[in-house]
Order: structure tokens, then sequence, then C-alpha cells
């Protein structure tokens, strides 16, 4: 495999970096389908970071570099906050809370079209605890009544964690600028980290499987349990610029597989042909995607599926 297939995902005529520039990193956290995904996307200006209207879609920390002006920015986009049942759940929630330590700030983003439930407000009680300042970042304002938002931004910023509120939409954009503006001015004097033309630090085969299994969850949703994974296998560069990705469709159960594969292979083509076209925008080169699907009850328990994903196996 060459080097530059194994690259992170680049956007094209980055600016030069100037020579005092201000860099760090900024968490967003929230709980499930706050939109934390949809965010940093609309920072990068790219999609990096998977979709779907699946609760607990990102299972990894997904890093978004940002590298404008003089200053750059990485988001880490987390997995969804909520009560952990499962190993998977804890490990995911984990790394998560990890993410607030090592950062310069942090964004809570909370879905103000909804009320606010016990998720929501179990966050709220963990991070009035620690007693870390937090932005509050209240998503999805273009779906609520006015009536209804202020009262809610008025409760949330008497909590008295949030050194600043901002009503955005992360789907539209609405926003945004502002947030993105304002997290640039609270990055510390400091080399960057990244080179200037880099938008994240997951390896190519990772950012791949992770476009894959967006849609494996946006084709099939409820038909297929939370129980599933892409595992990435090899990517190779041909002569001809485009590249071969091989990749295996893990699941829990014989008809899980089934579903994934679909009458006559129908489905598993069409989650193909999708992720394909992801692929080649993603990376700007013909893609020759190939999907394995295999049944293993016991993925969720192997550690090896954890290290190849950043994240800790942890005890039972």
């Amino acid at each position: 495999m060459t080097k530059k297939a194994n690259k992170p995902a680049t956007k094209p005529k980055a600016a030069a970096k100037p020579k005092k520039t201000h860099a760090g990193f900024v968490a967003l956290i929230g709980a499930p389908n706050a939109g934390k995904s949809t965010l940093l996307n609309q920072l990068i200006g790219q999609k990096i970071s998977i979709v779907s209207p699946k609760a607990q879609t990102t299972r990894i920390r997904t890093l978004g570099i940002l590298s404008e002006g003089d200053t750059q920015i990485s988001f880490i986009d987390t997995p969804g906050i909520f009560a952990p049942k499962r190993r998977l759940d804890r490990a995911m929630v984990q790394a998560a809370w990890n993410s607030i330590d090592d950062a310069d700030a942090a964004v809570l983003l909370i879905d103000a079209s909804k009320r606010l439930d016990e998720k929501t407000e179990s966050i709220l009680d963990e991070l009035k605890a620690r007693k870390q300042p937090l932005i509050l970042a209240l998503n999805k304002v273009d779906a609520i009544d006015p009536a209804r938002l202020l009262p809610l931004a008025a409760k949330l910023n008497d909590t008295g964690i949030f050194s600043d509120i901002f009503m955005i939409s992360a789907l539209k954009g609405d926003g945004v600028e502002d947030l993105k503006k304002h997290l640039q001015k609270k990055m510390p004097e400091s080399p960057w980290f990244f080179d200037a033309d880099q938008i994240s630090d997951l390896p190519a085969q990772i950012l791949a499987a992770e476009m894959t299994r967006e849609q494996l969850y946006r084709q099939l949703q409820q038909e297929l349990p939370y129980g599933a994974a892409v595992l990435p296998e090899s990517l190779e560069e041909k002569r001809d610029g485009s590249a071969v990705i091989r990749q295996t469709i893990v699941v829990a159960r014989d008809n899980h597989r089934a579903i994934v594969l679909g009458k006559g292979g129908a489905r598993i083509k069409s989650i193909g042909e999708s992720a394909r076209a992801d692929l080649a925008r993603l990376f700007d080169r013909k893609i020759h995607l190939f999907l394995n699907v295999k049944t293993d009850e016991k993925w969720q328990d192997r550690p090896d599926f954890y290290r190849a994903f950043g994240l800790d196996f942890g005890k039972k």
C-alpha cells in the first residue's frame, strides 16, 4: 500500500500556514442524536463523521481539523453520552468523557426541539460535579417555537456551568459561523498539530469503514439491530489511481446476515453502491469496494475490535 492511500482525507487548495499560529482541541459532547456529527461536518465543510437517524451512530472518537487563517481547531466528535449497559456502550461513553479532559474548550450540544430528558439531565449533573466551564450550543432551534426557546436557554444558563450560549441549526448552518469564530478566539498560541490540508486524523481504512457503516444504518434503520460493525480489511492503491477497498460487515446472528444481504443480494449491492459513491467523493478517486458479511456472536467481546477503533476494552 502506498503512502498516498494511507493519508487521511484532505481538502484542496489549503492556505499556507502563517508564522504566528494558534491551535487547540474542542470536544463536542451531548446525548445521542443531539447533532454532534452534523455540526462537525458543517464546521469542517466536508463529511468526515457519519450521520444517521439511528441512535448512538457515532462509536469512535472522530477528529475533524479546521485550518483557517492563523488558527487550527481540532474538533473531537464523541459518541453520545447515555447510561451504558454493555461493554461497547461503556467504552463509547468513556471515550466521550475522556475527550473533555484533554480539550482546550468543550461544547455541549442539546437538542432544543425536545424536552430535557433523563439523558441530558444526567449529563448536566455530571458536568456540574466536574465544575468545568462549557459552551452551550442549543441545536435545531429552527424546529422550536421562540416562546419555548428563550425559557429553555434561561433554565440552562441558571445551571452556572456555561460561559456562553449559542443557538444554532447544525443541519442548516444557522449560527454555526458565530460559534466557530468564538472557538477560534479561545485557541491558545501554539504551532499547528496537523498539516494545513489535513481534515482528519483517522486512517483512510477507518474512515472508509465508517462510511459503509453509515449506509448500513441508513438503508436498514430499524431492521438491523444495534449489534453490527464494519471492519476494515485492506486498502490498496492501483496504478491507474483508483483504490481497492475490502471490508467485512460483522453481525451477531445469522438472521441479521440475511437482512444485510437482502433477497438475491439486492440489499448488500445497494449498500455497496452508495458507500462506493461516498468514498469516491471523500478520496477523490475511483473506488472498487468489496464487502463480505459474516456472523460473529461475540464480536463485541473481542479486544482486537476495540483496539482497531481506538476504544478501551476495559473490564466486563
